[in-house]
This record gives C-alpha cells, sequence and structure tokens, in this order.
C-alpha cells in the first residue's frame, strides 16, 4: 500500500511583508520537500499577514497579493518543487470587485485554483464581514490518489459548508488552514471541533494553524491531524513555527506520528504573553523596551515577560520613588532587576513633585495623581532619548475600573498584562517562580512582591483595597459582566453582593474614556477591552439592576 505524506507549516508571518512571507514559505517548501513531502499546507493568509483589515480594501494591496502568489507559484516552479502541491492562504479579488480571503492550490508553477472561505464571521470591532465576500464553489484537489477537500478556518464550523458536503461526499481528508487567535482554553475547543468534523465526514482532518503575534492578537499554532473516531494523529507544538508532517494511505487513513505535549492554562497564558510582545516589539523594528519598576507585583511580572520575550540586555527599568514610596518597594524594584539581570536606574521625583506644587498647590487626587503623571513622563522622556519602547504595567482589573491615571501609568506603546486579570497576575508570577525553580534557575520575580498586599503608594499607608474591593470578587464580577454579559440583576440572583455589583459595574462603564486612550496589549481572553469591547463613551444606558432600589 502506498502512501502520501502531507506537511502543515505552522509559520509567522507579518502583515504587509509580502516579499518576506513569501521567502519563508519557500524555506519551508523546500525543508518538506526535501523530507518527502508531496502536499504542503500553510495557513490562512499566510502571504498577507494576518488580519490585514482595512488593507484588504486597497486595490494596490489586492494587485500585490495576487502578483505575489502567482510569484510564488512560478518560483517553486523554478526551483524545481512543481511537482508537490502547496496550498497556502492570500487575498483575491472577486468578480464584483470585493476582496476575498482564499486559499490558493499552487502546482506546476501555477495557481491552479483558489478557493474563496465560505463562512466569514465578526471579530467585534474588526468586522471581517465588512471586509470580504464569501465564496461559496467547494474546492477537492487530487494528491497522489487521496481526495483532499480544502476549508478555510470557519467554514469547519458549518456542517453543510461546501468543504463539509465535499468530505461527506467521499473527499478522503478535510485539509483546514486557520488563523484562529490565541484565547484561554480555546485549543481544546478546536480539538473538539476537529474530533466532531472527522466523525461526521468520515474523513481524516488536517488542521494547519498559524503562529505569532499581531497587533494585540496572538495565535497559537497547535496545528495537528485528528483521524475518525477522534484519535490525534500528529500534532504541532504550540507558540513555535514547526512543520507537522503526517503519512496517509491511499484511501486517506493517518499513520501515527509525533504529537505535541499538552500545555495547562497557565503555561499557554505566559506563552502567550511572552510571544504577543516579542513579535510587536521586533515587528515593528524595535529593539529594546523601558518600564517603571515599583517593586509592585505589576511591574515584577511584566519585566519577566519582557527579558523571556527579548533578553534582558535589552530591557531597561526606573525605580522613580516619591516621598510616599516604602523602603521595601525601592529594594523590591532592584531586586527584580537582580534577578532577571535587567539595567535599573533610579531617579526619585520628589523634587519634580515639589516644583509642580509650589506652582499648582493640589491636593486630594490631583495631587495623587501628579506622582503618577511625572512618572509617565519620565519614562517618555528616557523613551523619546534613547529609543525604547515603554510598556504599561496596568492589569485587566484596574482597565476595568478605571483605576489607572491617563497620562501617568497609562502611558506607553504596549501594555502586556492589559487583558490579565489582577488575581491571574499572581498566579502566573507564582508559576513563572516554580518553573525557574524546577531547573534550578533563579525566580525572576521577588517573593515580597507576590506576598505584600498591592498599593500605589501615592499617599501615606495607601493600599488598593482602600479603593477597590477585594481583587477575588472584583475579577468574578468583571468576568461576569464583560465577558459573560451578564446584567446586575442577574448578578445579584447569582448570590453576588448587590451593593457591589453594582459599583463594579458603574466604574466599568465609566471607565471606557480611559480604556480608548489605553495603549494596545495581549489580548487572552474572549472579550479583551478596546479588541473585542467598545462601549459609547456618552452613554446613559443603565444595566437591568445597576440601579438600586
Amino acid at each position: 500500500m502506498s502512501t502520501v505524506r502531507f506537511a502543515g507549516a505552522q509559520v509567522n508571518t507579518t502583515v504587509g511583508d509580502l516579499g518576506g512571507n513569501v521567502a519563508l514559505i519557500l524555506k519551508s517548501c523546500h525543508e518538506a520537500a526535501a523530507s518527502g513531502a508531496q502536499l504542503v499546507a500553510f495557513p490562512e493568509m499566510a502571504i498577507t499577514g494576518y488580519p490585514v483589515e482595512d488593507l484588504a480594501l486597497r486595490p494596490s494591496f489586492q494587485a500585490a497579493a495576487m502578483a505575489a502568489t502567482q510569484e510564488l507559484a512560478a518560483q517553486l516552479g523554478r526551483d524545481g518543487l512543481g511537482n508537490i502541491t502547496v496550498v497556502v492562504g492570500s487575498l483575491a479579488t472577486s468578480a464584483q470587485g470585493r476582496p476575498q480571503n482564499v486559499a490558493a492550490v499552487l502546482r506546476g508553477g501555477l495557481v491552479e485554483h483558489t478557493y474563496a472561505k465560505h463562512q466569514l464571521p465578526n471579530y467585534g470591532v474588526f468586522d471581517e464581514r465588512r471586509l470580504f465576500e464569501p465564496g461559496n464553489d467547494p474546492c477537492v484537489i487530487d494528491v497522489a490518489g487521496v481526495s483532499v477537500s480544502i476549508a478555510i478556518c470557519e467554514d469547519l464550523w458549518q456542517v453543510n459548508s461546501p468543504p463539509e458536503v465535499a468530505a461527506e461526499a467521499g473527499a478522503d481528508v478535510l485539509l483546514v488552514i486557520n488563523a484562529s487567535p490565541f484565547e484561554q482554553g480555546k485549543h481544546h475547543q478546536r480539538l473538539q471541533l476537529c474530533q466532531t468534523r472527522a466523525d461526521q465526514t468520515n474523513a481524516t482532518v488536517i488542521y494547519v494553524a498559524a503562529v505569532g503575534g499581531q497587533d494585540e492578537l496572538v495565535f497559537d499554532g497547535g496545528s495537528m491531524v485528528v483521524r475518525p473516531g477522534g484519535s490525534i494523529a500528529a500534532s504541532s507544538p504550540r507558540f513555535v513555527d514547526h512543520l507537522m508532517y503526517c503519512d496517509l494511505s491511499d484511501s486517506g487513513s493517518a499513520e501515527q506520528g509525533a504529537v505535541a505535549p499538552e500545555l495547562d492554562e497557565l503555561a499557554e497564558v505566559y506563552e502567550a504573553l511572552v510571544v504577543g510582545l516579542r513579535d510587536y516589539v521586533r515587528k515593528n523594528g524595535v529593539r529594546s523596551v523601558v518600564l517603571g519598576l515599583s517593586g509592585g507585583i505589576d511591574s515584577a511580572l511584566v519585566a519577566a515577560i519582557a527579558c523571556d520575550a527579548l533578553g534582558s540586555a535589552n530591557i531597561y527599568g526606573i525605580a522613580m520613588p516619591s516621598k510616599y514610596s516604602s523602603s521595601h518597594s525601592v529594594e523590591d524594584a532592584h531586586d527584580t532587576a537582580q534577578r532577571t539581570g535587567l539595567s535599573i536606574r533610579q531617579v526619585p521625583i520628589a523634587g519634580v513633585f515639589d516644583a509642580y506644587q509650589d506652582l499648582l498647590h493640589l491636593e486630594g487626587l490631583a495631587e495623587e495623581n501628579l506622582q503618577a503623571r511625572i512618572r509617565g513622563t519620565t519614562l517618555m522622556a528616557v523613551s523619546n532619548a534613547e529609543g525604547h519602547l515603554v510598556l504599561a504595567t496596568g492589569n485587566k482589573s484596574e482597565l476595568a475600573v478605571g483605576y489607572s491615571t491617563i497620562y501617568g501609568d497609562a502611558v506607553g506603546g504596549f501594555a502586556p498584562i492589559k487583558d490579565v486579570p489582577k488575581t491571574m497576575v499572581w498566579a502566573l508570577s507564582r508559576w513563572r517562580n516554580e518553573q525557574a525553580q524546577l531547573i534550578g534557575a533563579t525566580a525572576p520575580i521577588p517573593p515580597r512582591s507576590i506576598d505584600k498586599e498591592p498599593s500605589a503608594e501615592l499617599r501615606p499607608d495607601q493600599l488598593d483595597s482602600d479603593s477597590l474591593p477585594d481583587y477575588e470578587e472584583l475579577d468574578a464580577v468583571v468576568a461576569h459582566y464583560v465577558e459573560g454579559g451578564v446584567s446586575a440583576s442577574e448578578l445579584i440572583a447569582q448570590g453576588f453582593d448587590a451593593s457591589l455589583a453594582r459599583r463594579i459595574i458603574r466604574l466599568t462603564d465609566a471607565a471606557e474614556y480611559k480604556r480608548r486612550q489605553y495603549p494596545p496589549g495581549t489580548k487572552i481572553t474572549r472579550l479583551a477591552f478596546g479588541r473585542d469591547r467598545r462601549m459609547p463613551i456618552t452613554n446613559r444606558w443603565s444595566e437591568p439592576g445597576e440601579v438600586g432600589e
């Protein structure tokens, strides 16, 4: 019995870098061909990078994408690879002049066929249905006697989509090229979906995924081959470039290949944060970053992520103590630097604060926020002078209720933990230290930063708990209200304290104007502020139960 070797190329492309993406694809094709592959599949829109958002509406970009696809096919022919079949995601234009998200089949030095995505999703603020025109015709190709039906991402969701119909009609393989952004727990949902479709169609499902960061999104890979019955024949490790191989009989039955180990919840979130920061910095041509080191848990975790993403030699921390800063906060900031190897300098702000006060005579909250704004100005000045990208260190819990200062701790070019609730900040910090200890390395995060009560230290003896509810309660309400869409009355019915639920919802609704001015940051949850959830700033709507009797 003869076998056919399929290769799934899990690659990290860059939006708009058509030449660089084509070179990356060619390299993978050569490697796969050298290993005997007869079909090489690449992720959704690999030639253009993904998501292209409104670039898709530019005729010049559409033409360039189609030209790059044709040039890739021609170069494969010139390189002696015209005998292999390459399936790659790209951008095309429909007969009506609208952009289409397509899978291009390249063979014999030519673009043999293009299949346009059937089902177009709605990514919240980024509405792909507005940009793209869907296709309807199925695409079934023959690869050395194996019948392959091609699908693109959300086509897999639709039981009656053309690829599904073709697979049910007798195709041996359902090939899905995909660029599905990371969310907590989503990998297991994809696996279950592939298992369901493999059973429904009685076909082997080959799922090829994108990897890497693009603005606020992270693509986690996890390509896989799933047999009817649900067993995994092969899979790729997540968050890294990888060529996955699978040998199939001429009837489409998959032989057992290499299966990557699973990641637990904290491991996958931490990897997503590292990849998201690394690719945002590198793909934007930045070499180094700077952040304020307060000695607290948020800045310590961001420092650890930054060092893992970019190397400690490229990380610059600034401790900016005021007259209200405790001695242990300054010590913990320097301890973070020593543990991670990043560079640190100390810039006391008491003198600058006094100079402002001599002019303005501020009191109360305005006086507290002045310190945060001096720190923000200091970070931006260093960034401007030395070329570092400023990292904001706020978390999702603070963003939700507006516990941040515009032009203060909210300044920066990227916010790595913007979508991470405070309770998960602690969990990730403990996890990262445990991983270091398992290999005999220095734990990067000072234990005291994890254990002490959080404080902005903007007035004497200040604690976060003076202004905010307990973080466990806060995160639970935010998760239900923001991600679950649950109203105040429903939260109260579920057992949440009525005054607490109403207070958190009011704070969340009132803080929208602050979130609009916050830097972009890596998305890890189903609904991230800015990327997925935008509410009107001017807004008199109240959720049912939000106003007490």
